[in-house]
């Protein structure tokens, strides 16, 4: 019974001791602030690290995260301006610069962030129409950002940036949609081949006329390099008979010698006397008679 009952006192007074420390000695972690209270009322922010605090007068209120912070909301139901209903879902990145702010202006900061977005966005969102919700995003996110960050510096809050996640209009709308895409994709695909048709046909017809063009030029030169061929061969003959001054009677036997010839073709099939052949003949005769 001795041993007991120091035992139990020896318990006890550990016990004193060990709630008097744990009052007194408060670790806070890195990116972390403590708020503490002294007997109800606030008294100061607690920075990381070891703070030291009157045991059962001053106590730690709440912790306060200081580093960014992301909010993912629920797709909400937004009314436009030509009375659709869309789905929007937002994603908020946040973070507390005020501690004491957040904890004693405000009950629950990230319920009015949330609250305060989904207000913001319908009436954003009401003064456009579907088109417009689309295709605007940067500058809805724009409106929301200023809005929030201007509402929640009071509570100690600075909204960082506000990105839409997805905007889903009804799937009576989304089939529309597809269908005008669809019917857009296939007149750009028709309009594309008959310009690819178009063209092709200009080419083809630009490489005809280049090749008529390139003939004619080549027979053109062919012609006149031939009638130049036979001037000079004509110009040959002639001179070498100059020179040669070949008598009358020679030529008209050169003339007689030469009309067999002319009939030798296959497709002459009627021979017409020249009328020069009578004064060929005559000629010959009186060179004979002169010898």
């Amino acid at each position: 019974m001795d041993f007991v009952v120091p035992t139990i006192a020896f318990l006890l007074g550990a016990a004193v001791v060990a709630l008097f420390v744990a009052r007194t000695i408060v670790i806070t972690t890195q990116a972390n602030t403590a708020i503490v209270e002294r007997l109800g009322k606030y008294q100061r922010t607690l920075s990381p690290g070891l703070s030291i605090l009157v045991p059962f007068v001053d106590r730690v209120r709440t912790r306060v995260d200081m580093r960014e912070q992301v909010a993912r909301f629920p797709p909400q139901p937004v009314i436009t301006e030509d009375n659709l209903v869309v789905s929007i879902d937002t994603v908020v990145y946040f973070q507390v610069t005020e501690p004491r702010a957040a904890t004693y202006e405000i009950s629950s900061f990230l319920i009015g962030i949330e609250q305060l977005t989904v207000t913001t966005l319908r009436n954003v969102i009401g003064s456009m129409d579907l088109e417009a919700t689309l295709t605007s995003r940067d500058s809805i996110n724009g409106q929301l950002r200023g809005v929030l960050d201007e509402a929640t510096g009071k509570w100690g809050i600075r909204v960082n940036r506000v990105e839409l996640k997805a905007i889903d209009p009804p799937a009576s709308v989304q089939e529309a949609m597809e269908k005008q895409l669809k019917a857009e994709r296939e007149r750009r695909a028709a309009i594309l081949t008959a310009e690819g048709e178009k063209q092709a046909a200009i080419l083809k017809a630009e490489g005809a006329k280049q090749s008529a063009v390139l003939t004619a030029e080549g027979e053109a030169f062919a012609a006149v390099i031939r009638a130049d061929a036979e001037a000079k061969a004509v110009h040959t003959i002639y001179a070498a008979l100059h020179d040669a001054n070949p008598s009358a009677a020679a030529l008209a036997h050169r003339y007689l010698e030469t009309l067999p010839e002319l009939a030798q073709g296959e497709a002459n099939k009627v021979w017409i006397l020249p009328s020069e052949l009578t004064g060929a003949i005559s000629t010959i005769k009186q060179a004979f008679v002169k010898e």
